[in-house]
């Protein structure tokens, strides 16, 4: 099965991002969750859809619009969340409505026949080329740096970031690292699982390492573990039932968080 799978290169592809991918969702994902930017997450996520509708109006590669939107969006939340007393919850929905309008505005004056949104909304990993291969490769040995070479002052950030300001640790600088990561990995995981399954990726994984870990280090090397094993079974099973990837990772994930939380209930009791 392992050799049918990788004599194809589109599936060499899928496979090595998906090993990358789930490297950065152990890491940013548990981020994300401690932290509580869950909906943050979505936020950027939709708003990036903005800036792919922008990308495909000037002519210009979609991700890169995309990119710029996300970390406009992010940039822009932090921001307005710090210097205003609007509940964040208002204004990621505001940003994640705007950026979806944007980009069907967008969509909608691109001359020509429309384009195809499905890889963008839902993914597609079987689709990924070498240049992206590359480019998921460098963010992910980045973010293992950055992440790694100051992981104290992260574990401090996410539990007690009063604590370090007191300690003298500028906090707002890893905040403003942290939605730049943010912003860098959501975009990137479009093309695994799309705008609109994005989060659970970042989610399902830290939550179920979280059934067998406390500690920080653990839960991201557990969580990227459980990605990993959902996106090869999901990518494997897309391959041989013909069905979309994204979705099919998404529910293979769902599936073993669900045996998982169902199986410490039943040890619990």
């Amino acid at each position: 099965m392992i050799e049918v799978l990788f004599q194809y290169a589109f599936m060499r592809n899928a496979m090595i991002t998906a090993v990358l991918s789930s490297i950065i969702c152990g890491i940013i994902g548990t981020i994300t969750v401690e932290k509580k930017l869950v909906s943050m997450s979505g936020g950027i996520a939709h708003t990036s859809f903005g800036g792919i509708g922008l990308g495909y109006f000037l002519g210009i590669e979609p991700l890169i619009g995309g990119l710029l939107f996300s970390l406009g969006a992010s940039a822009g939340i932090a921001k307005i969340n710090r210097s205003t007393n609007e509940n964040a919850d208002t204004l990621i929905g505001m940003f994640w409505a705007v950026g979806m309008a944007i980009g069907v505005v967008f969509i909608a004056l691109t001359p020509g026949y429309p384009p195809d949104m499905n890889t963008y909304l839902f993914g597609d990993i079987l689709t990924v080329s070498n240049i992206y291969v590359t480019i998921i490769a460098m963010l992910t040995v980045g973010l293992i740096l950055v992440v790694g070479g100051i992981f104290q002052y992260w574990k401090g950030y996410l539990f007690d970031d009063e604590y370090m300001k007191v300690l003298g640790v500028p906090t707002l600088c890893l905040e403003y690292l942290l939605y730049l990561l943010l912003a860098l990995t959501i975009v990137l995981l479009i093309k695994v699982v799309g705008i609109v399954l994005v989060i659970a990726l970042l989610t399902i994984p830290s939550a179920a390492s979280k059934f067998f870990f406390e500690d920080l280090k653990k839960i991201m090397i557990g969580a990227s573990v459980y990605a990993l094993i959902a996106s090869m079974g999901g990518i494997s099973i897309s391959y041989y039932l013909n069905i979309p990837s994204g979705a099919t990772i998404i529910l293979f994930a769902m599936l073993g968080y669900s045996i998982l939380y169902l199986a410490r209930k039943i040890t619990s009791r």
